[in-house]
Formats: C-alpha cells, structure tokens, sequence
C-alpha cells in the first residue's frame, strides 16, 4: 500500500519517537556505565522535541490516514501533548530517586519512551487493532519497568500479579473486540459505528462483545471490581515507576475509553451507560472507604486513583459533550496532581529510606514549611477543596450526571468526596500538628525543587482560574 507524504506527517510524532527509542536502545547497549545518564538526556530530549512537533502540527487540519486505521484530531493533540510533558516531569522527579537506589539505568528510560509511544498509539487510534496494539507496547513496558528492581521480592511480586491480572484483561478486552467484529464485520471504529446506526445487527451479540470491553477498560483505569492489581503494583513497585504508572496511561486510558465507547459505540449509550454506573459507583465507595484505614501513603493514593476513577467515569456515562469534557479536564488535572503527591514522596525520601508512610511526614511544617505548604495545595486538590483544581474537576462531572437527571449517582459522588476529605485532610494534620519524628533535612536537586514547586502552583493557579482549561477541553467535544 502507498502512503501520501500527509499520511506519514500525521503520524510524525509516533515515528520521530519511534526512531529516538531505537537510537536509546544502541545507546544503552554501548554505553556502559555511562548508560543512564546518557539515555536520561536523550529521553528528555526526545519527549520535548515530539511535544513541540505536536504543538506545530495544531494548525493542520485532521484527518484518517493508515487506511483510516489512525486518527488525527483535536482530541489526539491535546492528549499527545499532555503525556509528552507530563512525562517530561516523571523522568525529572525520577532521576535522583534512581540514582540513590543504584536503579539509574538506560534500560528505565528505553522502557519509558517505548511506553510512552506506546501511549500516542492508543491516542490516535481509529481501528481495534491499532489500538491494541498501543495498548499492548504500553503493558508490557510497564511489566518491566515494575519489575526493574531485581533484588526487590516486593517489586518481582508486584511485577507477576501485574503481568498475570494484565494478561487476562487483554485477552477479554481482545475477545470483546472480536465479538464486536462478528457482529459488524469490521474493526474501523468508525465503520463500527456507521454499522450500528445503519440498524439490523443483533443486539445482544453486541452487549455481549461490550461486556468484555468494558472489563478490559475497568482494568486499565483500575476501577472496582477490576482495582485488585493497582494497590499492590503502586505500593511494590520503586516509587519513580509508580509515578509513571500513575499519571499519564490514565490519560491513555482516557483516549481509549472515548474512542471505543464515544466514537465506536456511541449508539449503544443506553447499554454501556448502566455498566459505567456501576463502575464509578463502586470505585468511588471502595476507593474512599477503604483509603482510609491505609497507613501506607503509596497505598492510600492507590485507593485514592480508584476513587478518581470512578469521579472520572461520571462524565463519560454522562453521554453528554459536556459531560467529555468534564472528564478530559479531570483526568488532566488528576495527572497533574498525582504527578505532585508521588513527587513529593520521592522528594522526602532518600537512601535507605522511602518516605512513603503517613507517619514520615509528622511535623513536616517544622522542617520545611515551603513543602508542606506545597503537599497542603496537592492534597487540598485531590479532595476537591476551594480554590484548588481539584474541586472545579470534581463539580465539573457532578453537573454533567445531574445534567441527565442521574440525581442518585450525583449524591454518591458528593458524599464519597465528603468521605474522601477525611484522609486527605489527616495528611495535613500529621504535616502541621503532630511533632515531627525526622530530622533529616529534605535533600534534593534544585531543577526538583523548583518544578515540583511550580507544579504545585500551577494548580493553585488552575483553581483560581480553571476557564483556560475548560476552553480547550471544551473545543475538543464541541
């Protein structure tokens, strides 16, 4: 088959990352010892170079190339945009957390642009295959990398429960997508869709294709009764890969759930719908009942990312444009303010120390009233307290449902954020009311310090103007 030079620009940032994996991988091979640092600059590199390319690429108009197997939108630019920067962000708080642990290698960083090109595959995807296969070269880069501490039995662990609970999600998410095939005789989502508007096709055959899709999401997402994965993987996992983990593959996940349900199955909104209710229902209970009895703190912002979940979900069930974009802006936000709590959590730690028990952080006010202030707007955001982001998100996806008459969804939604509240302000208290058990001083490089410092004020600054934001999120589904 015969591309148009167009075709192959749409998809220049996939293969410019493509390309820079590969030179990473030769630079790993033969660098020796000097391997990670090499490959930490060439990774940076790689991720700011395709973030401007996408940025000059906003003007070009969309379109299907790839024989309408990928896509080229709005949604696809915005996402690609936010995973290549928020990524940059993961590998800046990770180095010096690597580094201390003896983990600072070039095969961390292979992995990781490799998961992250896996990533604007998923993103751009207009064809099942194509979007398992994004799905696929992101998994099974996040197997290893969970798995990179080899000492570490807690890790090897993490790393098979991972892998076998993973495993099973995609072989349902591949077998739903095959019933979905029988039935329309495609794998185009957008032929998938024109399939099911033309009328004639079995219903139930489609349900039941879309059972098995909506297991392989909830998987992905983490959402209850699929989280079993999540806790033990963000608690076994080194910190700086479950910083990854947390933050920009749920922005994937976002892109598949739209292009799968939204764009594909977008006439099935009163079957799917009732599934997403009970997903976000679920995870939002479990997620915040559960978060906290946790001592742990990479535990309880596990249960914690299950409880987004399900806030998250509350805009796409919606089926409203209005509804999408709730859900865009919240699962941004949420990545960015994930990115600042495990930040904060690798900042405090040190060698031979991880920083990751509630208790570690008593009388952080004395030692270093700057980080706890910063640590104070995090979690002041993800309970979805005034001025921060993090409430605009949640009121956000909470207007949506009410928007379609699901009152009762509504009201679980605020009083799980009422629940929620508890745990996230018993940090503040440990922080700035109880004596303090470390004395160490918090030690960490300034180009740390200062991005964590501006990523925390940055949503301050959402919060107090989230209009911006909202905007674009807003173009995309208009």
């Amino acid at each position: 088959m015969m591309f148009e030079v167009i075709n192959m620009s749409f998809a220049l940032p996939e293969i410019f990352m493509m390309v820079m994996a590969c030179i990473i991988l030769l630079a790993v091979a033969y660098s020796g010892k000097n391997s990670g640092t090499i490959s930490y600059w060439l990774s940076q590199i790689t991720l700011v170079a395709t973030a401007v390319i996408i940025y000059q690429s906003l003007a070009v108009n969309s379109g299907l190339t790839f024989d309408g197997s990928y896509i080229k939108d709005a949604l696809s630019d915005v996402l690609k945009l936010a995973i290549c920067l928020v990524n940059v962000l993961v590998l800046l708080y990770s180095s010096s957390y690597l580094r201390a642990r003896g983990l600072f290698r070039g095969e961390y960083y292979a992995l990781a642009i490799f998961a992250t090109l896996g990533m604007l595959i998923m993103v751009s995807s207009y064809h099942f295959l194509t979007l398992y296969l994004g799905l696929e070269l992101l998994s099974l880069c996040l197997y290893a990398m969970v798995a990179l501490h080899r000492d570490s039995v807690v890790a090897t662990e993490a790393a098979m429960k991972y892998f076998i609970l993973g495993a099973l999600a995609s072989g349902m998410l591949l077998y739903g997508m095959s019933i979905i095939y029988g039935a329309t005789g495609s794998l185009a989502i957008d032929a998938i869709a024109v399939a099911i508007q033309t009328g004639g096709l079995d219903i139930t055959v489609l349900s039941f294709g879309l059972v098995f899709l909506i297991i392989g999401i909830g998987f992905k997402f983490g959402a209850v009764p699929f989280h079993m994965w999540l806790p033990d993987v963000y608690h076994g996992a080194p910190t700086a890969v479950t910083l990854f983990i947390a933050t920009a593959p749920k922005i994937a996940a976002f892109a598949m759930i739209i292009r799968l349900l939204v764009e594909g199955l977008g006439e099935l909104h009163q079957h799917w719908q009732g599934m997403l209710i009970i997903l976000a229902v679920l995870s939002m209970i479990i997620g915040n009942v559960v978060a906290i009895a946790q001592t742990n703190l990479k535990r309880m912002l596990a249960y914690s990312t299950i409880s987004h979940v399900g806030f998250l979900l509350l805009g796409v069930l919606s089926g409203s444009s209005e509804g999408y974009a709730a859900s865009m802006f919240y699962v941004l936000v949420y990545s960015l303010t994930t990115l600042g709590g495990f930040g904060m959590i690798i900042l405090m730690s040190r060698q031979g120390f991880e920083a990751d028990n509630i208790d570690d952080y008593r009388g952080l006010s004395e030692r270093s009233p700057w980080f706890a202030f910063m640590m104070l707007i995090l979690m002041f955001s993800m309970a979805g307290i005034p001025p921060m982001v993090g409430f605009y998100a949640k009121l956000a996806v909470i207007k949506s449902v009410i928007s379609v008459d699901l009152i009762s969804v509504a009201i679980i939604a605020v009083l799980m954020s009422v629940v929620g509240a508890y745990y996230y302000l018993r940090m503040i208290k440990v922080m700035y009311f109880d004596a303090p058990v470390e004395q160490h001083k918090i030690q960490a490089p300034k180009d740390m310090c200062i991005m964590l410092s501006s990523n925390a004020l940055l949503i301050l600054g959402l919060g107090i103007f989230p209009g911006s934001l909202m905007a674009v999120c807003s173009s995309v589904f208009s």
